[in-house]
């Protein structure tokens, strides 16, 4: 079992991360993401770390994981030190969950997503003082949420600048623990990026609304939160973002050096025509060398036919 005491060590280096799902190969909006959080964290002379979130356990492929690693060592992503996987922190996340129940912080829910969704698809709040722990613990499962009034509405995205999200999505009462049993990515991923160590998210701008969440945990550890920067997706049509959801296909159809150009021209940078060809851990040495940030197109979606 990995444990905060095994993880956590006084650093001063940057540390970011590429935190895939492995429910199927990696596909190239996600490519993109590891690029973009590779090339931020390297350049800040930092650590890049992988771990693979498979904590949703009922959509985890077989085999996903040993996909993935192997397509990002065909484009150079080299990751520093072990591989984390969050289906062996439960023990972690009950013991932070734990906490927050004992803080009050936390109401059991008996609410359907179809409920919620009839009342407009945020939650409103319906059993926040139902005190439904000590009523149904024995009769039926529920999901318990965070008492999220304290969450900011803005924050400064290292790479957008500032951001604001509307305060009903920003303060809406969330799930830590589902009904199933299985914690939340909010809560998972929080735990995760403090006790590695984490200096830095560089993520898919499909997440940036939940990043005042997820500083409002950091605060809640008492700990200082990351730095967040978003990138651009990769869709195929607006609004359409190529995911395993959507039927994304996998990188093994392309050659590696053509999705590393791609990925790189998504994120700013056109390779010179002599690098084209070359092998993507090339491609990559030279994005090291020129890639900046500031380059990033500023729009949240980039148009891409290749790999729907």
């Amino acid at each position: 079992m990995t444990t905060l005491s095994t993880l956590s060590t006084p650093t001063a280096v940057a540390v970011g991360r590429f935190a895939p799902s492995p429910s199927g190969p990696l596909h190239f909006g996600s490519l993109l993401a590891a690029v973009g959080s590779y090339l931020y964290s390297k350049q800040h002379a930092g650590k890049w770390l992988l771990r693979i979130e498979d904590i949703d356990t009922p959509r985890v492929s077989p085999g996903a994981d040993s996909s993935i690693m192997h397509t990002l060592e065909q484009h150079g992503l080299l990751w520093d030190g072990e591989v984390i996987y969050q289906s062996q922190r439960t023990a972690r996340y009950q013991e932070v969950f734990n906490r927050f129940q004992q803080q009050g912080l936390l109401y059991g829910c008996q609410c359907s997503r179809k409920q919620i969704n009839a009342a407009g698809g945020l939650y409103p709040g319906t059993c926040s003082t139902l005190n439904l722990y000590s009523k149904t613990r024995a009769a039926a499962p529920l999901s318990w949420r965070l008492r999220a009034a304290g969450v900011a509405c803005h924050f400064t995205d290292c790479l957008l600048g500032p951001q604001q999200i509307a305060p009903a999505l920003a303060r809406e009462d969330y799930i830590l623990l589902r009904r199933d049993g299985l914690f939340s990515y909010q809560l998972a991923v929080v735990v995760d990026d403090l006790d590695q160590g984490v200096t830095e998210v560089i993520r898919g701008a499909d997440l940036l609304s939940m990043t005042p969440r997820q500083q409002h945990l950091f605060q809640l550890l008492g700990a200082a939160e990351p730095v967040y920067g978003h990138l651009p997706l990769a869709v195929t049509a607006p609004g359409f973002k190529l995911s395993k959801q959507n039927h994304a296909t996998a990188l093994s159809n392309w050659p590696a050096c053509y999705t590393m150009a791609r990925a790189l021209a998504i994120l700013g940078l056109v390779l010179p025509a002599e690098l084209q060809q070359a092998p993507a851990a090339e491609q990559l040495t030279y994005a090291l060398a020129n890639w900046c940030p500031a380059d990033i197109p500023a729009a949240r979606e980039v148009l891409t036919s290749d790999f729907g």
